[in-house]
């Protein structure tokens, strides 16, 4: 009986420790340092099995603490790899958002530069074809001119002749009528003489005064005509918003006889609008003038009221 009581604790022993053993390589612990079974004899092997049984606790317990701490740095690394893909990520947005935002500003940019030349080309054909139709109108003039000089030489022809004939006449007259009638005949021809040359001066001046009043309305048609093509110029150029809406603003214009601005100045109106409007004037650069000296002359200096218009 005592020797099976002696042998019963050594095994009871041994059968925990294989258990622990079971259970740390049920929970993944791996470890090379395993108690080696002792002969279940004696007292001193029960004691041999208690102290291994205490080694493997502790080997143990620092395998798990190894374990934790692998866990932890495992984790501490997983947060910093997730901490690195999410700044990238955002990385990688804000710089998508940012090429995206270059290529909408690249596209406003060549929305903006068509927009640009559709509008100098625009400018442009309109300018050609006021050219165009002001060399009508000078066309159309020289010709009026023309026929006004013709019309004038025919008269003066006519003139001499029936003068010429009125001469030979009054020749006749004398030398039918001879000495008898010779001073009275003197003194008529000299009364009808003097009263031909005032009908003509006063032919002559009332034609003057009707081709001057005639130019003079030319002139003026022209200078108006001029006036509103500078005007709509510079309408076109004029960057306007609705705190322009019934503004107005007074402007003195020097303009070269090619039309080109040489100088500008703001005399009085609203201020947004004075300044909208002397932009327009410079991006202008040249303005509508007449090649006819008249009209020229009445348009190198002027003053013009700018109004922005709304559509």
């Amino acid at each position: 009986m005592a020797v099976k009581s002696e042998l019963t604790i050594p095994l009871s022993i041994s059968a925990g420790i294989h258990i622990g053993v079971i259970v740390i390589l049920a929970l993944g612990v791996d470890f090379s340092d395993k108690p080696k079974p002792q002969p279940q004899a004696s007292a001193p092997a029960v004691q041999a099995v208690v102290v291994d049984q205490q080694k493997v606790a502790e080997h143990v317990e620092k395998l798990k603490a190894q374990k934790r701490e692998a866990e932890r740095k495992e984790k501490a690394r997983q947060d910093d790899a997730d901490r690195r893909v999410r700044e990238a990520r955002k990385e990688r947005e804000r710089e998508q958002n940012r090429i995206k935002k270059l290529e909408q500003e690249r596209k406003q940019k060549e929305i903006e530069t068509k927009n640009a030349n559709d509008a100098a080309k625009a400018a442009q054909l309109k300018q050609k074809q006021e050219k165009e139709k002001a060399a009508k109108a000078e066309a159309a003039r020289k010709q009026k001119e023309k026929e006004r000089q013709a019309s004038e030489a025919a008269a003066k022809k006519a003139a001499d002749k029936r003068k010429a004939e009125e001469a030979a006449a009054l020749k006749a007259e004398n030398e039918r009528k001879r000495k008898a009638e010779a001073e009275r005949k003197r003194k008529a021809e000299e009364q009808a003489r003097r009263e031909q040359e005032q009908m003509m001066q006063d032919a002559l001046a009332a034609e003057q005064a009707a081709l001057s009043q005639t130019r003079n309305k030319a002139v003026m048609s022209e200078v108006q005509r001029y006036t509103s093509m500078i005007r709509a110029t510079i309408q076109r150029n004029l960057v306007v918003d609705e705190s322009m809406r019934g503004k107005s603003c007074r402007v003195f214009i020097r303009l070269a006889n090619d039309g080109f601005v040489t100088a500008s100045k703001i005399l009085d109106g609203d201020s947004v609008v004075c300044r909208a409007t002397k932009a327009a004037i410079n991006k202008a650069g040249r303005l509508p003038v007449s090649s006819e000296p008249d009209v020229y002359n009445k348009l190198k200096e002027i003053n013009l009221t700018v109004q922005p218009e709304f559509n």
